[in-house]
């Protein structure tokens, strides 16, 4: 357990050390500042984009779309139906070359919190898989070759080739291959 917890803290202090924090002080919370922190028509239009992607069955065509709103989309990535990038900052995920985003799956680059909001890039490695319904949180790096298993909630980064479980998402543990 102790090595566990040493882990645990080491891994949570990156990610935070990668989002960056906006104050949004005074008695409203920070979601109703939202149109502070972008232009609502570009958030219309990025969520526009987004519903047509999430329900578009066409590989290509997703990536396609996801692009036009500032995804980094490498090649050959496969995006579930109803997946859901960003829809405030979609220009802060990248997608590498062969990742699999599964069904339902949520890449959210912002959190609105009462008294400010954070934003933080996400990066899926190379040929990484995200189950369905996972959720990974801003400023999370998934590993080249890593998995996430589905409804799991990504808080931490994935180190390359791990699989991850849970809510929090945490190491698999070898007995169960």
């Amino acid at each position: 357990m102790t090595d566990d917890s040493a882990r645990d803290s080491d891994d949570v202090a990156p990610r935070h050390d990668r989002v960056r924090t906006h104050s949004t002080p005074g008695p409203l919370n920070s979601l109703r500042h939202w149109t502070d922190a972008k232009s609502p028509l570009r958030v219309a239009l990025n969520y526009l984009v987004v519903v047509l992607a999430r329900v578009s069955p066409s590989l290509r065509l997703k990536s396609f779309l996801l692009r036009r709103i500032g995804v980094t989309v490498g090649e050959g990535v496969s995006w579930g139906l109803e997946s859901t990038p960003d829809v405030f900052w979609p220009e802060a995920i990248t997608v590498e070359d062969h990742a699999i985003i599964g069904y339902d799956a949520t890449i959210l680059c912002h959190e609105f919190l009462q008294e400010e909001y954070r934003v933080g890039e996400v990066v899926v490695g190379e040929r990484a898989m995200i189950g369905a319904g996972a959720v990974v949180l801003p400023g999370v790096r998934i590993g080249e070759g890593a998995s996430v298993a589905a409804n799991s909630l990504v808080t931490e980064d994935v180190p390359p080739g791990e699989t991850v479980a849970g809510v929090p998402a945490r190491p698999m543990s070898g007995d169960a291959e």
